[in-house]
């Protein structure tokens, strides 16, 4: 998977869905400019949850977007997740006539965390309140964790190496990481991404075992992280959908490379805990590092996991520094989500959207709502920061233990 002659993974479209923007566009705008949209929770069913703020995805028509026998069969998150597979597809300039003739050679790998709450909890009651007779013949698929991927790969006609990532919120990165592994391994094209939909009442109540949710009331108090005010994280509902393929591939067709996957790790400390999460997370950078053949100093920019807990966010700080030695509290962080929430498996795609886009542009986004750091490392607050951006490393963890470490580069200037 390695060596002079392994083939490149390069990133050549992204779709988003997320509290911030419908569109990869509207998203930077509003990440760029440290806009935060949380707000308090307004779905139906939620009133006398303890968890009073997420992230809401507003204004998504998934009947303007998906046809109606997809619509039927399928929960929130995987409408999500088809509306952002096709701003994907767009974005990267492929349409259906670019695999008509080679099914084979485009797969589909997504990672979720909970699956289709709504859906499920919508069929229950119909079990309970009505009888089995009542109960849709759906339910048995669109619950499920994998049913993003097969409805993306059955609603497109891909034939190609499909699966599912199944490992925490951690499972963001792992699965771009596996889907480049995929490509490298001769796969053409792989459609890779995330996206939650966490905020139904049942999903809500099961998330309230987590001691790491933040339950304040303020939204602009409920997810510091960083800050000595720290109480937890958001959730949030949303994600993204990457198009990756061999670099040399998509320089023939004359694909706009907008970055490339160079290199990732994962381990496995545990649930909730944070302390040994320090030395965890900071294998996994080692790791991804050595993959990516990348110095320390060649990091150009963090985007931070940022889970909003004292000992969790001091531990990434340390994690950096073990890591990336001097260069840990030099390099520029920034945790965007702290604006959106936290989609679990989908906000580390949304993380590299962010990264993507800010090498892009020679701008790091805003960590909004923080100010008063108390760690010690370099976090981009309150405006973008200006900054030659050539190589970014996107963090993630999981409440049950995983950790997962993500290098990208700047993808060359290649005309579409």
């Amino acid at each position: 998977m390695s060596g002079p002659h392994a083939r490149q993974t390069a990133v050549t479209g992204i779709g988003v869905v997320a509290p911030n923007g419908l569109h990869a566009d509207t998203y930077w705008k509003n990440v760029h400019e440290g806009a935060s949209v949380l707000d308090r929770v307004t779905r139906e069913g939620c009133e006398d949850l303890p968890l009073r703020v997420a992230g809401e995805v507003r204004g998504f028509d998934a009947s303007a977007l998906i046809e109606e026998t997809f619509l039927v069969q399928t929960d929130k998150f995987t409408h999500f997740a088809l509306a952002a597979a096709d701003a994907a597809l767009k974005d990267a300039g492929l349409t259906q006539s670019a695999w008509a003739d080679a099914p084979y050679s485009v797969g589909v790998v997504t990672a979720a965390g909970s699956g289709g709450g709504e859906f499920g909890q919508r069929e229950l009651q119909k079990l309970w309140g009505q009888g089995s007779r009542f109960v849709g013949p759906y339910q048995s698929i669109a619950w499920f964790y994998a049913a993003s991927t097969g409805q993306i790969s059955i609603r497109k006609g891909f034939k190609g190496p499909c699966g599912v990532v199944a490992s925490d919120e951690a499972g963001g990165l792992d699965a771009v990481a596996h889907a480049a592994r995929t490509v490298r391994r001769g796969t053409d094209v792989v459609v890779v991404g995330a996206a939650e939909a966490p905020l139904a009442p049942y999903s809500g109540v099961c998330q309230l075992g987590y001691r790491e949710l933040s339950t304040v009331e303020d939204p602009a108090r409920a997810y510091r992280p960083f800050t000595s005010a720290a109480c937890g994280f958001v959730p949030a509902e949303g994600g993204a959908v990457l198009v990756v393929e061999d670099l040399d591939r998509a320089r023939r067709r004359d694909a706009v490379v907008r970055a490339t996957v160079a290199g990732h790790a994962a381990t496995f400390t545990g649930a909730s805990q944070w302390d040994r999460s320090r030395e965890g997370l900071a294998h996994a950078i080692r790791g991804a590092l050595d993959e990516a053949g990348c110095a320390p100093e060649e990091i150009d920019v963090v985007f931070a996991d940022a889970i909003g807990v004292p000992e969790a966010d001091r531990a990434e700080a340390l994690a950096l520094a073990d890591a990336l030695g001097p260069h840990g509290t030099r390099v520029p962080v920034t945790a965007p989500k702290s604006g959106i929430g936290r989609s679990y498996c989908g906000a580390p795609l949304l993380d590299i959207v962010a990264a993507v886009q800010a090498m892009e542009h020679g701008q790091i986004p805003p960590t909004p709502g923080v100010f008063d750091i108390c760690h010690d490392i370099d976090l981009v607050t309150a405006t973008a920061r200006p900054a030659e951006l050539r190589t970014a490393l996107v963090l993630s963890r999981g409440l049950m233990g995983s950790n997962a470490a993500l290098v990208l580069r700047k993808g060359p200037a290649t005309a579409a």
